[in-house]
């Protein structure tokens, strides 16, 4: 399959991948919905038209050459490991797999999707981090994941997808105590909001957990406004700024 099947307005992951796996993230472009789900909506928990949802999956499976799994995504931090039984709407917001046709897929709105790899492309996995699955250890449980492939964590590569940016992502206090609680350093992520409110760096404190799993080579989200869901309206879906919205997903698989 070529990138040229993928709608110009997805992103198409520059990570040095090894030959045979392959990524994306869609947009909003590229799909049947209407509304406040236009255009390519893939979640059906969100009040979009069932078609019009069905129909945008079948629109990204054909596109991708693979069969996206979908799952029921909880913000927890179990994880699933997905074979040619696997069905749509498995409780997980981690997944793994080793065979090809399959892509580990996590639909966002805000939340932080992040796609790994192995140096030899034997095992794909991709996670769905909010704060809260981020601060519980969900990127743990992916990392884990490829640890009877191989032991060194430095071997792998992450991409980190579209999400809150730093500049928008207002939390509580509890949010930064639950960060700092597993790592007294990551303060550092957050800066003063409104009264009693921090501003948090999702993609800046995903990336201080993956270093500290053993990731060196993270790719994609730097925090910069361009990769920001709440700024980026035609581009991209956002619960934060619409409430009623759909969700864009990031998917990775290997070729078969």
């Amino acid at each position: 399959m070529t990138t040229g099947l993928l709608d110009p307005g997805w992103i198409v992951p520059d990570w040095p991948a090894p030959p045979g796996v392959r990524a994306v993230c869609t947009t909003r472009a590229g799909g049947v919905s209407s509304g406040p789900y236009a255009s390519l909506n893939l979640g059906e928990h969100v009040g979009d038209v069932p078609a019009d949802v069905a129909a945008n999956r079948q629109r990204l499976a054909e596109a991708i050459g693979a069969r996206p799994v979908f799952l029921t995504q909880v913000h927890g931090t179990s994880l699933a490991v997905l074979d040619d039984a696997t069905v749509d709407g498995i409780t997980a917001d981690a997944v793994c797999t080793f065979h090809s046709g399959i892509a580990c897929t996590v639909m966002v709105a805000d939340c932080l999707p992040v796609l790994l790899t192995d140096a030899q492309g034997r095992r794909v996995a991709a996670a769905h981090a909010g704060w809260r699955g981020l601060a519980g250890g969900v990127l743990s449980r992916a990392v884990q994941s490829f640890d009877d492939d191989q032991g060194r964590h430095d071997e792998l590569m992450a991409w980190l997808g579209p999400c809150i940016g730093p500049d928008a992502f207002e939390v509580g206090t509890e949010v930064k105590h639950a960060f700092e609680a597993q790592d007294g350093e990551a303060g550092r992520h957050f800066k003063r909001g409104a009264p009693g409110k921090w501003l948090a760096d999702l993609p800046g404190l995903a990336r201080r957990r993956l270093e500290a799993l053993g990731v060196r080579q993270v790719h994609g989200n730097d925090g910069s406004p361009a990769w920001c869901t709440v700024s980026n309206p035609s581009r991209f879906f956002s619960y934060r700024r619409e409430r009623l919205s759909g969700r864009f997903a990031a998917l990775v698989w290997r070729e078969g």
